[in-house]
C-alpha cells in the first residue's frame, strides 16, 4: 500500500472564507450561526441558519465562469483553489491523467430547481433555463474544479447525505493506494440554505426550532433539539507520499485509516445500537493498523440531534471498550451548524489542524448531559484543549444508513 499525505487544504465557512479565518474562529469559538438571510423565513417554523457570510464568487474568478456554477460549486473551486495553492501544485509539472478529484455535494443545487419551477409556473416549460440540469446536478462540484484546474485523472462524486465529504476523502485515499492517481483533490460542498432546504429538512422535524442561537446547535446536550442547517465547502489535496517529497511539498498530515459501513436499519435514524457506526470506526482502525487506545480525539459526527448523538456515543463506547474515557470527542457542529456534504471535509482539515497546532476545541454551547452513565463519554467542555496531538478520528453519519470514518495522523519519516 503506497503511503497517503495531506498538502493543502482549502475551507469555505460560516465561521472564515479560508483555513485560517475558519481555524481562528474554532479557536475563539466562535458560533456562526444567525438569521436567515437568504430568503423571506418569517412564515418558515425554523429561521435560523449557518449561513456563509461576504462571500462573493467574483472575488476569486471571472464573472462568466462565475455565471456558469450555482453557489456549490462555487464553494467547491473556491475551496480546491486554496488547497491547490497551499499544496503548491503546478499542473503544468504534473501528468494530469495522474491528477484527479473527488468532491461530493448531498443536494447539489435546489436553488436552480427552486428558480426554474418558478419560471415553469410563470412562464411554461419553453423557458426553463437551458442549463438547468449542469448548474443543478451535484457531480458538477467535481466536474468544475477538474476543469478549473485541468485535472484529468479519476473525477467522482460520492453522495451520501452527511456522510459524503468523509466517503470522498476516503475514497481518494483509496484510489492513491492503490496507484490509481498520484494527486486527489477531495471533499465536499453544499450550499443548500433556501426555502425548500430549510423547509423540506423542518418538515422532517429533524432542525432545531429555537431562535437563540446560542443553544440551536449543541452536541451531547441534554436541551439539544436538533440541528442547524449549514453551508460551505472542505477541500483538501491528497498525495501519495514520495510524489509529494519528490516536489518538495509541505506534509500536513497523513491519512491513515478509513472505515466504511452500512447501518441497513433505517432511512434517517442510525441504528440504536450504534453498531454500524462502531464497526466503521474499527475497520479504520483496522486499517491503521492501530489499537483504540492510540487515538487521542475523535471528531463526532455530532449533529445535536436526539438520535444521532446517543446512539453515536454507543457506537464509540463500542469501538473502543476500556479505551472509551480516555480520547477526547468534540463536535465542530457546534460552531458551523450541519454543512450536510461539506461536513466531513470541514471536520477532517479540524483534525489536520488539530494536530498542527496541538489544540483540540471544545463542544460549544454543551452544558450538562441528560444521562451521565449513557453519556459517560470525555466530551470537551467549557474550552479547548492544548495537548500534543498525534492521531485524530473523523465520524461521519448519513441519512440512508451511511458511516464513514478516517483517521490521521501526525507526518513521520
Amino acid at each position: 500500500m503506497r503511503r497517503v499525505v495531506v498538502t493543502g487544504m482549502g475551507a469555505v465557512t460560516p465561521i472564515g472564507l479560508n483555513v485560517n479565518e475558519f481555524w481562528n474562529g474554532v479557536k475563539e469559538s466562535k458560533v456562526g450561526i444567525g438569521q436567515i438571510t437568504r430568503f423571506d423565513a418569517s412564515e418558515f417554523k425554523v429561521k435560523i441558519a449557518a449561513e456563509v457570510k461576504g462571500f462573493a464568487a467574483k472575488d476569486y474568478m471571472d464573472p462568466k465562469t462565475a455565471k456558469r456554477m450555482e453557489l456549490f460549486s462555487q464553494y467547491a473551486v473556491v475551496a480546491a483553489k486554496e488547497a491547490i495553492e497551499q499544496a503548491g501544485l503546478c499542473m503544468e509539472k504534473e501528468d494530469p491523467y495522474r491528477v484527479g478529484t473527488a468532491v461530493g455535494s448531498g443536494t447539489g443545487s435546489l436553488q436552480s430547481i427552486e428558480r426554474n419551477e418558478k419560471r415553469m409556473k410563470e412562464k411554461g416549460p419553453n423557458r426553463i433555463e437551458p442549463l438547468l440540469v449542469p448548474l443543478m446536478i451535484s457531480n458538477m462540484a467535481s466536474g468544475n474544479i477538474s476543469i478549473y484546474f485541468g485535472l484529468k485523472g479519476k473525477s467522482i462524486n460520492v453522495v451520501t447525505a452527511c456522510a459524503t465529504g468523509t466517503h470522498n476523502i476516503g475514497e481518494a485515499y483509496r484510489t492513491i493506494q492503490y496507484g490509481d492517481a498520484d494527486v486527489m483533490v477531495a471533499g465536499g460542498t453544499e450550499a443548500c440554505v433556501t426555502p425548500i432546504g430549510i423547509g423540506g429538512f423542518a418538515a422532517l422535524t429533524a432542525l432545531n426550532t429555537t431562535e437563540d442561537v446560542t443553544r440551536a446547535s449543541i452536541p451531547f446536550d441534554k436541551d439539544r433539539a436538533g440541528f442547524v442547517l449549514g453551508e460551505g465547502a472542505g477541500v483538501v489535496v491528497l498525495e501519495e507520499l514520495e510524489h509529494a517529497k519528490a516536489r518538495g511539498a509541505k506534509i500536513l498530515a497523513e491519512v491513515a485509516g478509513y472505515g466504511a459501513t452500512s447501518d441497513a436499519y433505517h432511512i434517517t435514524s442510525p441504528a440504536e445500537d450504534g453498531m454500524g457506526a462502531a464497526n466503521a470506526m474499527t475497520f479504520a482502525m483496522n486499517d491503521a493498523g492501530m489499537a483504540p487506545s492510540q487515538i487521542d480525539y475523535i471528531n463526532a459526527h455530532g449533529t445535536s440531534t436526539h438520535h444521532n448523538d446517543l446512539f453515536e456515543t454507543r457506537a464509540i463506547k463500542l469501538a473502543f471498550g476500556e479505551a472509551q474515557n480516555d480520547v477526547l470527542v468534540s463536535s465542530t457542529k457546534s460552531m458551523v451548524g450541519h454543512l450536510l456534504g461539506a461536513a466531513g471535509g470541514i471536520e477532517f482539515i479540524t483534525c489536520v489542524k488539530s494536530i498542527e497546532d496541538g489544540y483540540i476545541h471544545e463542544n460549544v454551547g454543551l452544558r450538562e448531559v441528560e444521562d451521565a452513565s449513557e453519556f459517560s463519554l470525555n466530551y470537551v467542555k467549557d474550552h479547548g484543549v492544548s495537548m500534543d496531538v498525534n492521531v485524530c478520528m473523523t465520524n461521519s453519519l448519513g441519512f440512508g444508513g451511511h458511516n464513514a470514518t478516517l483517521i490521521v495522523k501526525k507526518y513521520a519519516q
